[in-house]
């Protein structure tokens, strides 16, 4: 019984990505042909299982805004600073919020940030 292409992109599509780079090079050899465009999807696959594996994130306000008074408030509230080292930290955008926190919480905060009127990222 021969496999078909389905079959045979199916069993491809269940490999880890190191194999399936192996598999494009011994391609490559056996028929003597560049699979440049293969490896270029590959790198996005590999891409993809990186982010998934990400678990920590920091939180970058990259600038705060029109409305300062309300960054500093929120980040006052986000981080426990006093008014001081929260006008600080506001005014030297960008600059890390908080660092090593959990997705839920990155997004949280990012969304505290926006609502106040800050430009935030998550890294």
């Amino acid at each position: 019984m021969a496999l078909t292409k389905e079959d045979i992109l199916n069993a491809i599509a269940e490999m880890p990505v190191m194999e399936l780079v192996e598999l494009i090079e011994a391609a490559e050899e056996k028929f003597n042909v560049s699979a440049a465009a293969a490896v270029a999807v590959a790198g996005p696959a590999v891409a993809a299982e990186a982010a998934e594996e990400q678990t920590e994130f920091d939180v970058v306000m990259t600038s705060f805004g029109a409305n300062k008074v309300a960054v500093i408030k929120a980040v006052r509230s986000a981080t426990g600073l006093g008014l001081k080292e929260a006008k600080e930290v506001v005014e030297s955008a960008p600059k890390a919020i908080k660092e090593g926190v959990s997705k839920d919480e990155a997004e949280a905060l990012k969304a505290e940030l926006e609502a106040a009127g800050a430009e935030v990222e998550l890294k």
